[in-house]
């Protein structure tokens, strides 16, 4: 998989590309130390993978994230972590601190090899055809999947695709988060962000900011806090 570096630091470029280089099936193709030098680059050129940076001079990296096209992976590399929500917000990848530990980078470019190949098999994708109280239909990869919902783990939202992510397997559609959450039966499922529905079955624990699904952690958006904690779990916790 073809990527690019987007740093403004020389040292923080470099660190990243040594780890793309110990990384197999994983090729740099071109750096830049500012957003506006790569927004010029992909007008040209397709790239799936992107490693870039938050705080840069001019454009900063979650401003020049929102322009990026549809079927170009994000993933983060900073040293700021009060980035981490927004960085979900607008459906990047993962989230990398800096300095980066070698096995966060390989989980994080993992999820990237994985999306990938959701992504190429998208060719005739389309809507959820059918919902009724426990199962919905799915077309994707030229087959129709009965998907029932308590085999949904969560929903993630990847600029103009969502990912259900069920106990057994993956399921790309060519969908927006907003859609296929107004016709999800709300007792079962729930957003907690702009790029996540969950389904409240499988939550393990929570705490202010992330809800855990099994080894998932999903981000609880501000805009979302509310409606999570006064309508669904506060009304389900135990008094003390």
């Amino acid at each position: 998989m073809n990527c690019i570096v987007v740093d403004d630091e020389p040292l923080a470029r470099e660190a990243v590309k040594l780890l793309i280089g110990k990384t197999e099936g994983l090729l740099c193709v071109a750096e830049f130390n500012n957003a506006e030098a790569a927004e010029k680059y992909l007008a040209e050129h397709e790239v799936p993978l992107i490693f870039l940076d938050i705080q840069m001079p001019g454009i900063d990296g979650i401003t020049f994230a929102r322009s990026i096209p549809v079927d170009t992976h994000v993933i983060f590399t900073t040293a700021y972590s009060q980035y981490a929500l927004d960085s979900y917000e607008i459906d990047a990848l993962d989230y990398l601190l800096k300095p980066i530990k070698p096995e966060r980078f390989q989980k994080a470019v993992a999820k990237a090899f994985a999306y990938q190949q959701l992504f190429e098999a998208k060719h005739d994708i389309v809507d959820v055809n059918a919902i009724d109280s426990e199962y919905c239909f799915i077309k994707a990869e030229r087959r129709v999947f009965k998907v029932a919902f308590k085999d949904v783990l969560f929903i993630e939202g990847l600029k103009d695709y969502v990912i259900l992510h069920t106990i057994d397997q993956k399921i790309i559609t060519a969908m927006n988060i907003k859609t296929i959450h107004h016709q999800l039966p709300s007792p079962i499922f729930i957003r907690t962000s702009k790029s996540y529905i969950i389904n409240k079955q499988k939550i393990t624990s929570f705490d202010n900011n992330t809800v855990y699904i099994e080894q998932h952690e999903i981000p609880i958006g501000n805009a979302y806090r509310a409606l999570f904690f006064d309508d669904f779990a506060n009304k389900k916790m135990l008094s003390r």
